[in-house]
């Protein structure tokens, strides 16, 4: 496959990178996630992936950007690409246990519960409305926005929200083998609860088993003037389905081939239920010279906090897929 399945016809004058930042306890649960050496530590994810796209490293904690088996993290994908480009992201505070360390634009809202314990976002309509004013500053700063997500756990709410909404929908994993039992013993709970409660608006299904980032995101779209891009897996998938739901346009989605291939998570039959167009980026890590960035082929990791929209934007601002290759390589090599 080409780098890019298809190039988008995208102009714009004034792009701007955007990360929406959030957490779910559901991270903590044994077995959930592998964003994080251990189910704990999942939750300063966000934090440390944002201060290493900010900054160029990570200070605020004694951690390396990388996986326990080596692989790197997406996030220096990300900043790989900002490098490229000469650009600075902006990070949104949809709602995180721990206090950024990079400025963010702050939504004031709270990380997301465990929804078998009770509402995993009982703020959603909160968050939506601050997601709704970030979209007019955003509109205001640029008229091509993509945007990411960085939520440890959000697979597994991205499933209940999905199904919550009436797709018979699977999800990825940043394991290597998808955790799709425990995924699927908790979609069942919230499955049951929405069911028993008659809930049909989309805000409501997000309140009892989605995560803070998906009512932010899909705040942002209702309100955002410019070009969009949707930069993620199947956790933009729900962001796409509650937008569609909402009657809120659904901007392309972008991500790598490794999401694409995941045969547990049937990715592009979601996004053709939902009628969301995706653009899938190959970077082709198997060939770039580097075992952990091999390790995205074998299913590890697949994609993060935007870094499939980031190639993709790198892309279309006219840098090579050469360039684009050399500069993750030059970038992972440097943080080891």
């Amino acid at each position: 496959m080409p780098f890019l399945s298809e190039v988008p016809d995208i102009r714009c004058e004034r792009p701007l990178f955007s990360v929406i930042l959030g957490n779910t306890r559901l991270s903590t649960v044994p077995g959930v996630s592998g964003a994080g050496p251990t189910p704990e530590k999942t939750l300063f994810t966000p934090v440390l992936d944002s201060e290493l796209i900010a900054t160029g490293a990570i200070r605020s904690r004694p951690m390396k950007p990388n996986t326990p088996t080596g692989c790197p993290t997406p996030a220096v994908i990300t900043r790989a690409m900002m490098d490229l480009l000469g650009m600075e992201a902006l990070f949104v505070n949809a709602g995180l246990v721990h206090p950024p360390v990079v400025p963010c634009l702050d939504l004031y809202g709270d990380p997301g519960g465990d929804p078998r314990e009770g509402d995993a976002v009982p703020r959603a309509r909160e968050i939506f409305t601050g997601g709704q004013r970030a979209g007019k500053i955003l509109s205001s700063l640029s008229d091509l926005l993509v945007l990411g997500e960085c939520v440890p756990g959000g697979t597994t709410t991205a499933l209940c929200v999905l199904r919550g909404l009436g797709y018979p929908a699977r999800v990825s994993s940043s394991f290597v083998r998808n955790p799709v039992a425990l995924k699927e013993e908790i979609c069942r709970y919230v499955q049951e609860t929405i069911t028993s409660r008659h809930l049909t608006d989309p805000l409501d299904v997000v309140r009892v088993g989605g995560d803070p980032m998906i009512a932010a995101a899909a705040g942002i779209l209702s309100t955002y003037h410019g070009q969009m891009i949707l930069a993620g897996g199947t956790q933009m998938l729900a962001v796409a389905a509650v937008a569609g739901k909402m009657g809120i346009r659904v901007p392309p989605v972008a991500t790598t081939v490794y999401v694409r291939d995941d045969p547990g998570a049937g990715f592009a039959g979601t996004a053709a239920r939902l009628g969301a167009h995706v653009v899938y980026v190959d970077p082709d890590f198997g060939d770039i010279g580097h075992r952990g960035l091999a390790r995205y082929c074998e299913g590890e990791v697949k994609e993060g906090i935007g870094a499939g929209g980031a190639m993709l934007l790198a892309a279309l601002m006219g840098k090579s897929p050469q360039e684009i290759r050399a500069k993750i390589l030059s970038t992972v090599i440097s943080f080891a």
